[in-house]
């Protein structure tokens, strides 16, 4: 299934160009190796309403899924998982969920993991860790089950 997806980077000292950004390239080599299409990306600072605004830019774009990369932490300016849940209609526990105890054989450190998933409009939203290799293996551990959600949620709904 050809997924035109969107990819947000979410860093305030890449954003301001005090460093490169590896993130969004590690995620975007992620996507083209699960076949799917890169159809828009985004570098923005942690902040709420930034990254809702380039959530609702790629969503317009017709991106069916939206990956941001960074803000999942608990540092003070991670503020991604409530950026993203006060615009979801709904959120799907079981990525972040997936994504944490997979993590867990990796570093004990995954249990500081915000990472979620939500619907926001009809796109599937997955906020993914900040660390390039982090993000890329959350990212598999949860490919599996986004084809057929994104097909779901891309369904138009009949009338009775």
């Amino acid at each position: 299934m050809q997924i035109q997806t969107g990819i947000i980077t979410i860093s305030d000292r890449a954003a301001a160009g005090v460093y490169d950004d590896l993130g969004g390239p590690a995620v975007r080599r992620a996507v083209e190796a699960h076949g799917w299409a890169v159809a828009a990306e985004a570098l923005v600072p942690d902040d709420k309403g930034e990254i809702q605004r380039a959530v609702q830019e790629q969503l317009a774009r017709g991106c069916a899924l939206i990956l941001t990369t960074g803000g999942t932490g608990v540092g003070p300016r991670d503020v991604t998982p409530e950026a993203v849940r006060e615009i979801a209609g709904r959120e799907l526990p079981g990525f972040g969920e997936a994504m944490r105890l997979q993590s867990l054989r990796i570093t004990p450190n995954a249990l500081l993991s915000r990472s979620l998933a939500a619907v926001v409009g009809r796109a599937l939203v997955i906020c993914l860790p900040g660390k390039p290799s982090g993000a890329v293996e959350c990212l598999g551990f949860v490919a599996g089950a986004i084809p057929h959600c994104v097909e779901l949620l891309q369904q138009v709904p009949t009338s009775c």
